[in-house]
């Protein structure tokens, strides 16, 4: 078995966390500035935030890269409406409001969050084929 814990590189691990737990209901496991994992109800690992040039990760030294270049935080999610209800009660802009992806055949919307990593939220569904 194996499993993923996406880490992503932040300029403000405190302030990415609240973010994060304020659209996706999701709590801090771990707490820090240098470093926190963020997780659902259900204690599964949802995405993990780093301290963009702590612990001298070769990949997160710089942060004058552009952030996610090539990435999607692609969250399958039964409270898709309520995700959205809540960048709305952020004030946060959304990239793609939802709608029907024609590929996955699934309502979507997507946003960046405060560093500049583009999340699609995606009804819940499991991968068949």
């Amino acid at each position: 078995m194996a499993e993923i814990d996406p880490i992503i590189a932040v300029k403000d691990v405190e302030a990415s966390s609240k973010w994060y737990q304020s659209l996706l209901n999701c709590r801090s496991m771990h707490g820090g500035k240098e470093f926190d994992i963020l997780v659902a109800e259900n204690d599964e690992i949802l995405i993990c935030l780093h301290q963009w040039g702590a612990h001298e990760h070769p990949t997160m030294a710089d942060p004058r890269i552009t952030p996610g270049n090539g990435l999607i935080l692609y969250f399958r999610t039964e409270n898709m409406e309520a995700i959205r209800q809540n960048a709305e009660k952020l004030g946060w802009p959304v990239e793609e409001e939802i709608h029907l992806n024609p590929n996955s055949t699934k309502r979507e919307f997507s946003l960046r969050d405060p560093d500049g990593y583009y999340l699609t939220i995606t009804a819940f569904h499991r991968y068949e084929g």
